[in-house]
């Protein structure tokens, strides 16, 4: 018989004060109550590890060694903060971001951000499928029969499955960064090096340091996350008794994609920095460079991850779309609807993937070019956003007694303006590369 979530919160407030065998029992119900809880925040930040994140790691550490490791301690702490907010204001509001940004700033605002947010994810939708494409080239299999069946795979997982299916695959495929984890142990990194450049790190002041820099915040704290955060949390029914569980759900989450990024940085920089190789210009292209550094099976370990990176991020991607353009126009969405409840949710959804699919079956698409120009639409939206959050998550009149505090919303405007600056610099020298 099915435990209904009432039930369970009363029994995981009564483990508290039952002594013996009834309090064990009931702490096994807790235990039950707060996997249910866990996934959007760990999903999201998961997904921002996709293949132009594993590209940006491998470029890091090819080209810096070790010395960019100290940026991921700023990078954890504003992605937890900026995550957190998001998934407070789902369960405070029961809406998603779009929802409340349309609400609060108008239909014109909102329906500009749509645009530049459809713009942008769909080019990095597209470079997902095309590292579906290049990590099992690695592994000998054609792109003409591995984009078609991931493609098929997971749409039908998203269409045809419930939402506690959907992420429970989707939690699934994130155990596959544990690749690069195992793939930094065995390159044999020097740990003392590594320590020092966290706790007294190195800063080069040249531009192509300081680009990187920028590169690296752009890349781990992106537009779609929290989009997606903030939908999959209020799909999941959650409320202010879930509240703590979410924010460690958001903590977990951002650590360990983090701790895999890290590792990725480190198990470039042990190898294909001491030998030289500095150029990286793709996650594919870093995987074929170990092989003859450090042998077919580290390459095998991070193609693997690569693909299963692409394949977490072309199914978050269009579902973050899909909720934010929904949201904003006011349809229904959801994973528990069917096409005929919820057509333009599911059709965005559809679309998103038949074009990924296509695109990333063109013979030499010019990946860099889309990255950057994505990156680019990414970097001009991302200030717009984080500001939108901080003040929604601030306003009183929307989150009650769980509104920003005074410090919290001070340090969460400091990492808005530090971002947003970071976001405009690198805007420019996108700009500057594209044309």
């Amino acid at each position: 018989m099915a435990v209904s979530k009432f039930s369970l919160r009363n029994m995981i407030r009564s483990a508290t004060t039952f002594p013996g065998r009834i309090g064990r029992s009931l702490s096994g119900y807790r235990f039950i109550a707060i996997i249910a809880v866990l996934g959007p925040g760990i999903i999201a930040a998961n997904a921002g590890n996709d293949a132009g994140g594993i590209a940006t790691y491998s470029t890091v550490g090819a080209k810096y060694g070790y010395t960019l490791l100290w940026a991921f301690i700023p990078m954890i702490v504003s992605l937890i903060v900026v995550q957190e907010m998001c998934v407070r204001m789902g369960v405070v509001t029961g809406q998603g971001l779009a929802d409340l940004i349309r609400e609060q700033f108008g239909v014109r605002w909102t329906t500009v951000i749509m645009l530049a947010l459809l713009v942008a994810n769909s080019g990095v939708i597209i470079s997902q499928f095309v590292g579906v494409a290049q990590a099992a080239e690695l592994f000998g299999i054609s792109r003409y029969i591995a984009v078609p069946a991931t493609s098929v795979v997971i749409w039908w997982l998203v269409v045809k499955g419930s939402q506690a299916k959907v992420e429970s695959v989707f939690l699934g495929i994130s155990l596959v960064f544990i690749c690069y984890i195992v793939s930094g142990l065995l390159s044999d990194p020097d740990w003392g090096e590594i320590g020092r450049e966290f706790v007294s790190p190195s800063f080069q002041w040249n531009s192509g340091y300081i680009f990187t820099v920028m590169a690296l915040i752009g890349t781990t704290i992106t537009p779609f996350m929290q989009f997606f955060v903030q939908s999959s949390t209020v799909e999941k029914g959650m409320d202010e008794d879930d509240l703590s569980i979410a924010r460690a759900d958001v903590i977990v989450g951002t650590s360990f994609a983090l701790l895999i990024a890290v590792f990725i940085v480190i198990s470039t920089a042990a190898t294909l920095h001491q030998a030289g190789i500095k150029d990286v210009d793709s996650a594919a292209t870093a995987a074929e460079a170990l092989a003859p550094v450090a042998g077919n099976y580290a390459k095998y370990l991070f193609a693997l991850g690569l693909f299963g990176a692409s394949m977490l991020a072309m199914g978050v991607l269009p579902l973050a779309t899909a909720y934010s353009i929904s949201e904003a126009l006011g349809f229904e969405k959801g994973l528990s609807r069917s096409f005929r409840e919820a057509p333009i949710f599911i059709g965005i959804f559809t679309g998103l993937i038949l074009i990924g699919a296509i695109f990333a079956l063109i013979p030499n698409i010019p990946q860099i070019k889309l990255l950057l120009i994505t990156q680019a639409i990414n970097g001009l939206l991302l200030p717009f956003i984080l500001i939108a959050i901080v003040s929604l998550s601030s306003n009183s009149e929307i989150m009650g007694k769980h509104r920003n505090g005074i410090l919290f919303k001070c340090f969460a405007w400091l990492i808005t303006i530090v971002v947003s600056a970071l976001s405009f610099l690198l805007l420019g020298s996108t700009f500057t590369d594209i044309f």
